[in-house]
């Protein structure tokens, strides 16, 4: 059964009291789902180049991504049960994921740890704006909790740009 053809049985057996309109839980929940697989792929992605690093920063880079990777993957289940809290669904497996991400993946073999820092800082530039989409969505829905939420992440995601730009500054 796809994700968009549900029965009226099963949509009531996941529905969630709200006071906000069917049409603000349709949307903010689906750029929430769409915001659950970004987060999931600069997860993965961090964890990624976590594991994979290497040369004479090894260390201090090693330690910077597990961070940042345990932050990341620190709000997940915040952005799904918010958009389960206001009524919609979320993210059911790595396949729904992999067709909502934004954000892209790096299947390489070997990247330098330059390049690493640099395409996080990127990938959280991307988030950034992302997150502030999500923001004004939410604002124009008079849904002051997401948007709560959502300006916490960006400050998160703006920190660990600033950490990633200073860590790849000659």
């Amino acid at each position: 059964m796809s994700y968009n053809s549900v029965t009226e049985a099963e949509r009531s057996a996941l529905a969630t009291s709200t006071d906000l309109t069917p049409s603000a839980t349709n949307e903010v929940s689906a750029a929430l789902t769409a915001l659950l697989s970004d987060v999931f792929a600069l997860y993965l992605k961090t964890k990624n180049f976590h594991w994979h690093m290497s040369g004479p920063h090894f260390r201090d880079y090693h330690l910077l991504l597990d961070q940042q990777g345990e932050q990341i993957f620190a709000i997940t289940d915040d952005i799904a049960e918010r958009a389960r809290k206001i009524g919609g669904t979320t993210l059911r497996s790595v396949g729904h994921a992999a067709r909502l991400q934004r954000l892209l993946d790096n299947d390489a073999v070997y990247v330098t740890p330059d390049d690493m820092l640099s395409e996080l800082k990127d990938d959280n530039e991307q988030l950034v704006g992302i997150l502030r989409e999500v923001h004004v969505l939410a604002s124009d829905y008079d849904d002051s909790a997401t948007t709560s939420l959502v300006e916490n992440w960006i400050d998160q995601a703006e920190r660990r740009v600033w950490f990633l730009f200073e860590a790849t500054r000659r």
